[in-house]
């Protein structure tokens, strides 16, 4: 008798892939949530797997702020015609315009807002699922997330009132107005994203590389020049040669100093790390209880 033993990715891969299947199996209106970044990339090949030769059976959601990196949405909307995906993308711009999502006096980014605009999202389009990149390993407030994340008819998270998933077996019962999130690479790593990325020979936006970029040094990170964010007075602009880890709002999205500019020197880079990745990203570097009650509210 031969025995097979799977080793540790294709282990969290058979484990994503029996979540994708599960949420395709259970509900009518699913999507996926998909920005151009490293994990939904890997959501995207995750997806292929669990359905191919057919084409994904759900939409690719994506809620556009404005202040995406251009190199993003260009790879965004390329790998979706590449995969015959139907592409579905909200502007916060747009949400701002009809009142749906309302800035406070002052602020700059639009992280907050697009919690209404994803759930006016999920309204118009009647979702009643949505598959999210989200990690464990990222941060506190993601780390007490299930597999099936229940949000209620207001689209807000409970993190004291969650359904069991024993046995693999997962409760994914909703009511009308109700939906659910699920996160199939709950269980990956920073480390796991990148060594599937390089065994299934994945392609990711250029910016993950090293390159040359002119930034400026606040609170305590790199952060790119911009129209959207141009120095300040007094401020020393520097080129420099930089990478993200995690891309979030170009007005916020801290740039690390690095020579990676393959996959092997970013694992490289990523195993010998002694700083998290979402330490790198301004609109993260708030506590615990400030992040979970974004996240309470209806965030991704």
């Amino acid at each position: 008798m031969t025995s097979y033993h799977l080793d540790h990715l294709q282990y969290l891969e058979t484990e994503a892939i029996h979540v994708m299947r599960e949420v395709a199996a259970e509900f009518e209106r699913p999507a996926i949530l998909f920005s151009g970044g490293k994990d939904s990339i890997c959501l995207l090949r995750l997806a292929e797997k669990a359905f191919r030769p057919s084409d994904i059976p759900m939409p690719l959601l994506n809620i556009d702020t404005g202040h995406h990196f251009p190199e993003l949405n260009e790879f965004r909307d390329r790998r979706a015609a590449e995969l015959r995906a139907r592409l579905i993308v909200r502007k916060v711009e747009d949400a701002i315009a009809a009142g749906i999502a309302v800035p406070e006096p002052g602020e700059v980014s639009r992280n907050r807002l697009q919690i209404p605009t994803l759930l006016a999202a999920i309204e118009e389009f009647r979702f009643d699922c949505l598959i999210g990149g989200a990690r464990r390993d990222e941060e506190k407030a993601r780390a007490k997330e299930r597999f099936f994340s229940f949000r209620d008819r207001f689209g807000q998270w409970d993190p004291k009132n969650q359904r069991p998933e024993i046995w693999n077996l997962y409760n994914t019962r909703v009511n009308p107005g109700e939906h659910m999130r699920a996160f199939p690479l709950s269980n990956w790593t920073e480390l796991d994203v990148w060594e599937y990325i390089r065994r299934e020979r994945l392609e990711v936006p250029s910016i993950y590389f090293s390159h040359t970029r002119r930034c400026v040094r606040r609170n305590g990170q790199w952060l790119p020049v911009t129209e959207l964010m141009p120095p300040k007075p007094g401020e020393e602009v520097r080129e420099l040669v930089v990478r993200v880890r995690t891309i979030g709002d170009i007005i916020s999205t801290g740039m690390i100093e690095s020579r990676a500019d393959s996959v092997d020197d970013i694992i490289a880079e990523i195993a010998a790390a002694r700083v998290t990745e979402r330490g790198a990203r301004a609109d993260d570097r708030v506590s615990e209880a400030a992040m979970e009650d974004r996240k309470k509210a209806g965030y991704f």
